[in-house]
């Protein structure tokens, strides 16, 4: 280490991943009634300018080309990052036609990804305690020759370790649920920034939808 604030770091990134959802809430019985509302909406605040902080554009902007440069994109996030890969997966289908988001709730982890390979890209999303079948998928993809980008907490995830190129975000929470605002704004930018390259598209899919929802009344007359 360079210096005592990088080991500090790292040891309390090796902490977090070690923590159980018991010892979490612990931790949440010795705040405040009164307090926890307060106290939850700092620690997301801390997250996102934690994250601010830390973000390298460069890096950011190489995720964004590799995504439009990859025959085809996999989306991996089980547990708690699932709602996060579904975020993302949606998302990015309305600019890309190449998105698969791989869901473990069905038991199909591993059968989404039968076809990967050189090529292709796939995104894992993880966060303390790590999912190992989100792991194994992720590292299934790269030893097929997938470039991967991770997109986790810190240097000592098994996802940073294995990516191509890694987007940090900070997740800390001070109780069993995780933090999910610094990385669902982490992912509403690259979003922006996918879309924004085919914006033209982009603005005639929604077009179409439009008339879709219009037809049907999906959204209820206003």
């Amino acid at each position: 280490y360079d210096g005592y604030p990088e080991l500090q770091r790292a040891l309390q990134e090796l902490i977090r991943n070690r923590l159980t959802a018991v010892q979490r809430i612990q931790l949440t019985s010795e705040l405040d009634e009164d307090e926890i509302l307060t106290n939850v909406l700092k620690s997301d605040i801390a997250n996102l300018r934690a994250t601010i902080d830390t973000a390298d554009n460069a890096t950011f902007n190489r995720v964004g080309d590799e995504l439009f440069q990859a025959k085809k994109v996999y989306i991996v996030g089980m547990k708690s990052a699932s709602p996060l890969a579904q975020f993302l997966g949606y998302y990015l289908g309305f600019v890309l036609d190449n998105v698969v988001t791989v869901n473990a709730s069905f038991g199909d982890a591993y059968e989404s990804m039968i076809r990967v390979g050189p090529e292709d890209l796939c995104v894992g999303i993880s966060f303390p305690r790590d999912s190992q079948m989100a792991i194994h998928a992720v590292e299934d993809a790269r030893d097929r020759g997938a470039d991967v980008v991770a997109i986790t907490d810190g240097q000592m995830s098994p996802l940073y370790r294995m990516a191509t190129v890694s987007l940090l975000v900070r997740s800390d929470m001070i109780s069993f649920v995780d933090s999910m605002a610094a990385p669902l704004s982490l992912l509403n930018a690259l979003i922006v920034a996918v879309g924004r390259q085919k914006n033209e598209e982009v603005s005639g899919t929604f077009s179409q939808l439009e008339n879709v929802w219009s037809k049907y009344n999906i959204f209820g007359k206003t």
